[in-house]
């Protein structure tokens, strides 16, 4: 591990970086143009003691899973992060594990997005990024580990992620799950983490295993649907998306139309908050 260069590097990249381009408001008293220590802390969910360590050559040895968060903090591109896993002493990712690095073009997207609920998804329907609103609609994502996080797994997997849609919504989602994985088995192969997904969702799911092989292959994510939120209902969402040039990530974000019953729920949903979420915290 390199602390010098870890400590430099981290300290030129938070100073690259604006607050009012993540969305941090600049305040009258802010004395230089990057971000402080403790918002990168924040954004990477992590102590700012913890990483005042780190910029003063004094921390230990970060672990994988903080760099990554680091990484995802400060926007950094895939050679920006492949650094800075090296300076810290660790390999960088491999192809196989570096697909959950958010596209910093789709977080600089992400990032402006205040009003309407917006989020990040792999290929395997992980949640990589979300904003205060799709966490408020949706729940808080980043509760989930190991193939939990593919709410493609906990649709078959488990009951209450069926909740957010209407009953006879359920049918077409399903078939709208397995098609989305097969696009990505398809691209990565058996071997990859989407095979690993298929192969435990059929010991898991007869009816993933059914669907399966009906070999349907599609991505939608450009949709109407409504989706029930556990305090105000159904709220009726248009989505959009903006993929990655390699179509392993995509910008999801739900609007609805202006002065509508569903836009007033989401203009309320702001002020609920994702702290006032009700939804179920399995993992």
């Amino acid at each position: 591990m390199d602390r010098a260069a870890l400590a430099d590097f981290l300290r030129r990249r938070r100073a690259a970086l604006r607050p009012q381009d993540l969305g941090l408001p600049t305040g009258p008293r802010r004395r230089t143009e990057g971000l402080r220590r403790e918002e990168v802390a924040s954004l990477a969910v992590m102590s700012t003691d913890y990483y005042t360590r780190l910029e003063q050559r004094r921390g230990p040895q970060p672990s994988e899973q903080m760099l990554s968060s680091l990484a995802r903090a400060l926007r950094l591109t895939t050679d920006e992060r492949d650094y800075l896993y090296r300076v810290a002493g660790h390999n960088a990712p491999s192809p196989r594990s570096a697909s959950t690095h958010v596209a910093p073009a789709l977080l600089r997207v992400l990032d402006r997005l205040d009003e309407t609920p917006a989020l990040i998804l792999s290929e395997l329907g992980e949640t990589l990024a979300q904003n205060r609103m799709a966490a408020a609609l949706l729940g808080d994502a980043s509760r989930f580990t190991g193939l939990a996080r593919s709410a493609i797994l906990r649709w078959f997997t488990d009951p209450a992620e069926r909740e957010r849609y209407p009953e006879a919504d359920r049918d077409r989602q399903s078939r709208a799950q397995v098609a989305t994985l097969r696009v990505a088995y398809g691209l990565r192969g058996p071997r990859s983490r989407a095979g690993e997904l298929v192969r435990a969702l059929r010991k898991a799911s007869a009816e993933f295993a059914e669907l399966w092989e009906r070999h349907e292959v599609a991505q939608r994510f450009e949709d109407h649907k409504t989706l029930v939120h556990p305090e105000l209902g159904a709220i009726e969402v248009d989505c959009q998306a903006l993929f990655t040039e390699d179509q392993s990530q995509v910008l999801l974000v739900l609007t609805t139309p202006p002065r509508t019953e569903a836009h007033e729920k989401l203009q309320l949903l702001s002020v609920i908050g994702p702290d006032r979420f009700v939804g179920t915290e399995r993992h």
